[in-house]
């Protein structure tokens, strides 16, 4: 029996732009009219991987780090200088209609509804656009509005929608075709608290729905934590990481937190470990992972201790380690 192909597989992939320099100053830009120095910039350099169908795979990195510039690769947008490429079994910059029909991006800081027309009106044309039977259309439709609430915002015009309203839109129109592969870059950006979990729970639950991949990009941690249980780490056009996000932290994370609740915070807790804070009787210490069990027995021994709990460092803390020092 034949093993399932990945959903994407990513070799050696490159993508490097030719940019050109000079100095401030009318004399400098006078002298670039004839000679102008340029230099090459590696936004993408030499990483592979592959994501098998029906992963969420959180796609990590600094600005910069050449995440986006990936998934414009993956979807066709851009071709890269150099690398091989498969996403649903084809090669993405070819563009060829199958490929498109079973794929989306949505890219939360670029709009894909027509400003000045309702939401509903978008999605008419995204049915046209992907041949979207009446009848499934008006059953996907039915479904999506279910799942993001949508009912009452399909009739404004997109320009008299809030941030939240209009990113939920365009996750629907997005997904109006059923991809099977679903590239995601910041969809959560510059949502509220409550908007951001509703959008989380609508990619978990179409993701259980559909079987569909997903590749996702943020800066929010909290959707990663809530969606991916692998990530890929990427920095400087590299790929430093690869696997478990609950390995990360065990492997990058070295110390642990430990939050003691006392009466008041007169005790002095520094023998026992970092004081990273000490609010109305509720300390937070910082301590070598190998140190947590026998720090905690000393605590619940020494201290009249009300409650204790121990935690995994901030996976942010965790990434920042992982860039800092340069691991794969």
């Amino acid at each position: 029996m034949t093993a399932e192909a990945p959903a994407i597989s990513v070799r050696d992939l490159r993508k490097t732009y030719i940019v050109a320099e000079r100095e401030a100053g009318a004399r400098a830009a006078l002298k670039s009219l004839f000679r102008r120095r340029k230099e090459k910039v590696a936004a993408v350099d030499g990483i592979s991987f592959d994501v098998e169908p029906g992963e969420v795979v959180g796609f990590l990195g600094p600005n910069g780090a050449g995440k986006t510039t990936t998934l414009k690769m993956l979807s066709g947008l851009l071709h890269p200088t150099a690398g091989e490429v498969r996403v649903l079994g084809a090669v993405p910059w070819r563009r060829e209609k199958a490929f498109l029909r079973r794929i989306t991006l949505v890219m939360g800081q670029r709009n894909q509804l027509v400003w000045d027309i309702p939401a509903a009106d978008s999605f008419e044309l995204n049915r046209a656009i992907y041949r979207i039977p009446p009848v499934e259309y008006r059953r996907l439709v039915t479904e999506l509005t279910e799942l993001l609430d949508l009912g009452p915002l399909l009739r404004k015009p997109v320009r008299n929608l809030s941030l939240g309203e209009r990113m939920k839109c365009e996750i629907a129109a997005a997904l109006l075709h059923r991809p099977d592969m679903v590239f995601l870059d910041e969809p959560t950006i510059g949502l509220d608290v409550t908007m951001q979990r509703r959008i989380r729970q609508f990619i978990a639950e179409y993701n259980r729905r559909t079987g569909a991949t997903v590749l996702l990009t943020s800066h929010d941690m909290s959707d990663v934590e809530a969606l991916c249980k692998r990530v890929l780490i990427i920095h400087r056009g590299r790929l430093l990481y690869d696997g478990a996000l609950s390995e990360l932290a065990r492997r990058f994370g070295e110390r642990k937190t430990i939050v003691v609740q006392l009466k008041d915070c007169s005790a002095d807790l520094s023998p026992y470990g970092e004081i990273v804070s000490c609010d109305d009787g509720r300390t937070t210490l910082r301590v070598p992972r190998a140190d947590t069990a026998r720090t905690t027995e000393r605590l619940l021994a020494d201290l009249p201790v009300i409650d204790l709990t121990v935690e995994d460092p901030p996976i942010e803390d965790v990434i920042e380690r992982v860039f800092a020092g340069g691991a794969v």
